[in-house]
This record gives C-alpha cells, structure tokens and sequence, in this order.
C-alpha cells in the first residue's frame, strides 16, 4: 500500500463529530427544529411558546437555548421517549441528536503579499486599507481568549464602532475590563457543555482561554520564526465567542454563539470547527450561516484535519467559505548527523540546551515492545538514560513521546516517521531536544541502527530560513474533495497558511500544552491545523469588506477563489506535503488566496439569497426542510435549478453519469473599469472538450452583468467510474486573470 493511502494524521486539532450522551443517562441534549411561523398569536414570545411545548411534555425538561436569528427553534435536555413524543408535534420540523465536536502571526502577512507598498485599490495600500478595517468586526468562535496577550493590545484605535451591541462578560480570572478598544467583546456559551459533562466538567467557565491581533515586535517562540507578529488585518475589531470546552464543542453552544455573533454586529464570522457532512437541513453551522449570509456577514470555515483521504471535508454548503491549508515559506530545519558521518535532514523548534554538540549514543527499541512508541512509561531508565531516543511516530501525542524520553532519562529524542507518516514533517515544541525526520530518513536511521553496534548520533539544529523552495505546498492534514453532500460544488474553496505558524499563546499553560511543561513563552508555534489557516482568510475577508463595502459575501469568496494561484515559488504546479506528488483541486480548491489580487478581481461571481434557495430546491429536498434552512414560510420552489451545479459558483465540478454531455451557465459582474473585455482560455483534460460561448465579453459599465455557457463533453473513450481529471476556465484581459478550477468525475448512473 502507498505511502500516501496509509497516511494518518494526529493532531491536537483533529475534527470529529460523534453522537454522545447527557450526564444523566437517561437523557441528553436535543436540537429541535420548529415551524417559527406557527407559533400561536396569544404566545407573546417563541420562548414562552417552546417552553410550553417542553412542558407539555415533562415539568423536568429542560430548555437550554432558544434560537431566533440563525436557527428557528431551541435546544433542550430530554429523555429518548419525550424526543420520540416532540417528533409527533406538527409545528416540529426536526429533531437532532447534539454533536460534539473538537477543535480542528510573523511570516505569513509576507508571503500572503500584505507587505507590499503598492496600490491595492483605488488608491488604497496595504497600510490605508488595514487602517480602514477598523470598522470592520470579526466575531471568532473558539476556546476563548487570553486577553493579556499584546496581540489585543489597542494602542492608537479609535473608539468602539457605535453600532456595535456586544458584551464583556465576567468570568473567573476574566472581567469586563479585559476588553478594550481592540478585544471588543468576549461571551461564553456553556450550557450544552455544562449539561453533557455535569460533575464532570472540569474547566472554570470563564472567556478565558486556558490553553488571536495588533502589530509585536521582535515575536517568536524561543528564538524561532523572529519577525513581527500581526493579524491579517491588523487595525480590525476582535470579538470572541467561547463555546469549546476542553476542546470539545457542544452544536447546541455553537449554535448560540453564532446567534449572539450575528446580533452583536459582527461582519466576518470565523469558524474552526467541523459539523456532520449531513444533509444541509440537519446541519447547524449550515444553516445559521445561510443567515449569515443574508445578513451581509462573511463566514469562513474550516475544512477540516483529516487528510489525505478523499471526502474527508467538513462545511461544504456553497454559502460557506470553505479553508484548506497549505505551508508558507519558511522551515526550521535540523539534522541527525550519524556516527559514520552521514547528515540527515529534518526539522526543529525544539533545540534546546543540555546535548551539545558531542555524539551520544542512540536508544531504539529495546527491552519492553512498546519502547519504539515511547508510550509513557514504556523507557527503561537503565537503557536509556543520558542517550538520544529514536521514537517512531504514531498512537500518542508527539510531545507525550519527548516527555517519555525526557522522564526516563534520555537528552534527546528522534521523532521518526514511518509509512503511515510519509514525509509529513511537524513543528512541535518538545520538552527534550528533538529532530523529526521524514519516512526515508526514519529508515536510514533504524538501518544503521540494526548494523552499527555500539551507534551514536549528533543532533544539529539550524534556526529559521525564509524562501523556502518550493512553497506552497498542500498540507498532508487539509481534508480533501470529492463533496459528498453536492458532488457539483467543488470543495474546499481555497487554501491559506496552516503549517508552522506563530500565533498568540495562553501564558496559562507551556509550549506544549503537557501538564508537565513549566515553560512559558507569549507566542507558541502552531504546528499544523486548519483552524489556523482559516483565521488568516477571515482577517483577508475583513480587508475585502473595508475595501468594498458594498459586495456581497458571494462577491468577496469569489474575488478570494478565482484570483488564487496554483503554482509554487518554483513555477510548478501545487504537490502534496507528504508524497511530493503534483495534487489537485479537491486538495487546494480554486488555489492559495492573494489578497494582493482578490482586492482587484476584475469580474466576480455573485450569488443572491434566492439564488441559493433555488440550489436547495433542486436537491430534491421538502418544502418544509428548504425553509428550516432559509427561515422563509412562503418558498415554493417555483424556481429552481435543473441541476445543482449551475448555481453560480466560481469553481465547477462536472459529474458524468449516463449522459456524456453537461451545460452549465454562469454570470459575471464586471467590478473592474469600464469598457472592459475579456477572452476565454480553458484547460482541459485529454479527454474532455471544452466548449465556452461566447468567447468574448464586453462590459460597458461597471456593474454590468453577462452571462455565458459551457459546454463540457466526454470524448468517444471509454472512462472507468470512479476515475477523476482537472481542468480550468478563465477569463483574461491585460490587467486580470479570472480563473475557475474544473474537477471532472465519472459515475456507473
């Protein structure tokens, strides 16, 4: 089996959604869906209303939340009969067992191009423009904040926006007056965790963060990744909305954090946290979105940690922006160099002191049968004291093996990759001086090992470099397509940084989050997740918003997905991390966001609320689930899409099944210069015609609108179900690129 098929990720940031239980047995956590039009006209509140639905079932349910902006209907602790007995009530649409779900800086503002002192947009640059995001607002739902950081420091800003309706909340270790004219507002929603756990919860409920900014100097972690540390958009609000706990976060709290997000006068929404790949109508984070969306405010997700695997992605509803990651440029490389004089590359944060620079000789698997693991306690002290260990990577936690090693005695560790692992290197802040190597040099390293009696090895570590080549690449963890939900939305939307990136840290806890590291640093080294590289697209977002205050949010994903690149520093196209195999658009979406480019799209594809109820209606989805959705009693769906993928999306994903033929229309709205052509140029795959008309468009005005279609058609061959292939279309004139990822796939329909 391929390296890349038995790739395995663990991360402390892995997305999971499992069905669980309430801390009595008897009864657990419900998220009811309700007809909101059919509350009765006497009922002066839909609170009053809900509780007495629960109360005609049982004086001892109880109601958690209610739900009126991004979600028509409540949450409750119930018992499995009184769920089965509400079910039965016609004002009820739905009834969901409650998720839980886990939680899925200095280089990159460079390598993004946001240092660049040119003119971004009508005589806006980066600075002027970062300036002007200081009306704009992002809302991040999360595990809480740690407001002493200096990342929130509000030196300079001007006063609060006055529309802003938000609030400080108090909380152990947290008050009030931790907000300021930057960190604007900080909730908690903990009711659905408080309900799952009971006596079991363990964490104080506070807005404190136990375990996001304005520009600090001279930040690193320990001497790496030196620079200065800053937000995407830097001069923009920050409000925080704490709804995981010990890293778990409970539907029926997220859902009540977006509610308040969405009242309190948020404009960017970010979101790291995955949701069941279901249909749209029993998604929460779908569907108070879809709110979000008409509402104005940008939502940005993650797409998730459960990469390389195919349809392994999280948030796919086409109202969603939906974030890869992918690396930037800069490494901080080390080296195992051997006894016999061989030097052997890998990567570092973890130098340290007490090694030297004198060989020492080398543990690996030895005594117990689990040492190669270094499971906790498995190290004889004997064997392994005052000796670098080689510890294969799997099963615990990577920093749980340095503690092994540092418990039982030993000065260093090598955190060795094996086939599950590929070539997949990850930054963590060990405890014990620590070299992760990739598979191949793993091998070389237990092959001296068997051979050379009495091994030693000497471990080197080389800081930060800058302009690694080549960069980017997809990260081995980033979820990938196809779409399970609507295969014709092509998913994820776009990648963004999310490997090795500095970002602000709990003081509360060390480096490595270990229980047992005293160490303290204001900056930690993220080593890999999407809930970083999602942040970094909401600050662009943000950006876009202060620019262009009067795009919709469809207008600002689609200035993001077709002005995103798809080739490397090298001129190569995108690979993948962990097999250095070229990848493809179910990997990095449309490409790498620019922002550079996205603020001068040229054309966008934009999409209406209504456009979008007419996607739902052509799912073949009920009237009834459609309005759970979009909150509206009088949809009909007299207006509908043949076919899903012709929403007007800025990426395509053409599905052949029995027919060898697909026509999809799309438009574009000119938000460039007037008296702006363009002519198409498609890439298409050798077995695949790709026809456009017209070819040409002509857009007198700003604001004009001109559609055009698309004709995709599978050559006289025959194509085995299951297979793949890639293409694009774009449209270009001198000054801009408007490019659109192609995914085609075959099926036995």
């Amino acid at each position: 089996m391929s390296c890349g098929v038995l790739l395995a990720l663990v991360t402390i940031f892995l997305q999971s959604s499992i069905s669980i239980t309430g801390a009595d047995a008897s009864e657990q956590t419900y998220i009811v869906h309700m007809k909101h039009y059919q509350k009765p006209d006497h009922v002066e509140t839909h609170h009053a209303w809900y509780s007495s639905n629960l109360q005609s079932l049982s004086s001892s349910a109880t109601l958690l939340y209610t739900y009126t902006t991004t979600y028509h209907g409540f949450s409750a602790s119930l018992s499995l009969q009184e769920a089965q007995q509400l079910r039965q009530y016609d004002s009820v649409i739905d009834i969901q067992e409650e998720s839980v779900y886990a939680l899925h800086t200095t280089r990159t503002p460079e390598f993004l191009g946001l240092d660049r002192e040119v003119d971004l947009w009508a005589g806006y640059s980066f600075q002027e423009l970062n300036k002007a995001s200081q009306d704009i607002i992002i809302g991040v739902l999360d595990s809480g904040v740690w407001s002493e950081s200096e990342s929130f420091a509000d030196n300079g800003m001007p006063g609060v926006p006055s529309r802003w309706r938000g609030e400080c909340e108090s909380g152990p270790d947290f008050h009030q007056s931790s907000c300021n004219k930057k960190l604007i507002g900080a909730r908690m929603f903990s009711k659905g965790y408080e309900k799952e756990m009971g006596k079991r919860a363990k964490e104080t409920i506070s807005p404190r963060d136990r375990t996001t900014g304005s520009p600090v100097a001279n930040a690193s972690m320990f001497g790496y990744a030196n620079g200065t540390a800053r937000g995407i958009a830097s001069h923009a609000r920050v409000a925080t909305y704490k709804v995981c706990w010990e890293s778990r976060c409970l539907g029926s709290d997220v859902l009540a954090g977006m509610e308040s997000a969405m009242n309190d006068g948020v404009n960017v929404l970010s979101i790291s946290i995955g949701g069941p790949s279901g249909p749209y109508y029993s998604n929460s984070i779908a569907i108070a979105a879809f709110t979000a969306m008409e509402k104005g405010i940008f939502v940005s997700t993650s797409v998730g940690n459960d990469g390389p695997a195919q349809s392994s992605l999280f948030n796919v509803a086409p109202w969603l922006m939906t974030v890869g990651a992918g690396t930037i440029d800069r490494d901080f490389p080390a080296y195992v160099v051997l006894g016999d004089g061989r030097r052997l590359y890998g990567v570092s944060i973890s130098g340290g002191t007490g090694i030297g620079g004198k060989p020492v000789g080398i543990f690996y698997n030895k005594g117990r049968n689990s040492s190669n693991l270094c499971l906790a306690g498995s190290l004889d002290p004997d064997l392994v004291r005052g000796k670098v260990v080689v510890c294969d990577r799997a099963v615990n936690k990577r920093v749980e093996k340095g503690e092994a090693v540092k418990n039982a005695g030993g000065v260093g560790m090598i955190l060795a990759n094996t086939a599950e692992n590929c070539e997949d290197l990850q930054t963590d802040s060990h405890v014990i001086p620590t070299v992760a190597v990739g598979q191949k040099m793993g091998d070389v390293i237990r092959e001296y090992l068997r051979k050379v009696k009495n091994p030693t090895a000497t471990l080197v570590f080389g800081g930060t470099v800058l302009g690694v080549r080549p960069s980017p690449l997809v990260a081995p963890f980033s979820s990938r397509g196809p779409n399970v939900v609507t295969p014709q939305i092509l998913k994820p939307d776009v990648i963004g940084p999310g490997v090795s990136i500095l970002a602000a840290s709990s003081e509360a806890v060390g480096p490595s989050v270990l229980d047992s590291d005293t160490r303290r640093t204001k900056y930690r080294i993220m080593s890999a997740g999407t809930s970083m590289s999602c942040p970094h697209i909401s600050g662009v977002a943000a950006l876009l918003k202060a620019g262009h205050p009067d795009w919709s949010t469809s207008a600002i994903k689609s200035a993001l997905m077709t002005t995103a690149y798809t080739r490397d520093n090298t001129e190569s196209p995108f690979r993948n991390a962990e097999t250095g195999n070229k990848s493809n658009p179910w990997a990095y979406g449309s490409g790498y966001v620019d922002p550079y480019k996205a603020m001068s799209p040229g054309l966008v594809y934009d999409s209406s609320p209504e456009d979008y109820i007419a996607f739902l209606c052509s799912l073949d989805y009920s009237i009834a689930q459609i309005q759970s959705i979009a909150k509206h009693s009088n949809i009909t769906c007299s207006k509908r899409l043949s076919d899903p993928g012709q929403l007007n999306y800025p990426s395509f994903s053409v599905i052949f099944g029995k027919s060898r033929v697909v026509h999809y229309t799309r438009e574009l709205t000119n938000v460039g210069a007037a008296g702006s052509a363009y002519e198409v140029v498609v890439d298409a795959p050798s077995v695949i015609d790709m026809t456009v008309n017209p070819s040409k468009l002509v857009f007198k005005n700003v604001g004009d609108k001109h559609q055009y279609t698309i004709t995709f058609r599978t050559k006289k061959v025959i194509i085995e179900a299951g297979k793949s292939a890639f293409g694009s279309i774009s449209w270009n004139n001198a000054k801009h690129q408007v490019s659109s990822p192609v995914a085609f796939s075959w099926t036995r329909d």
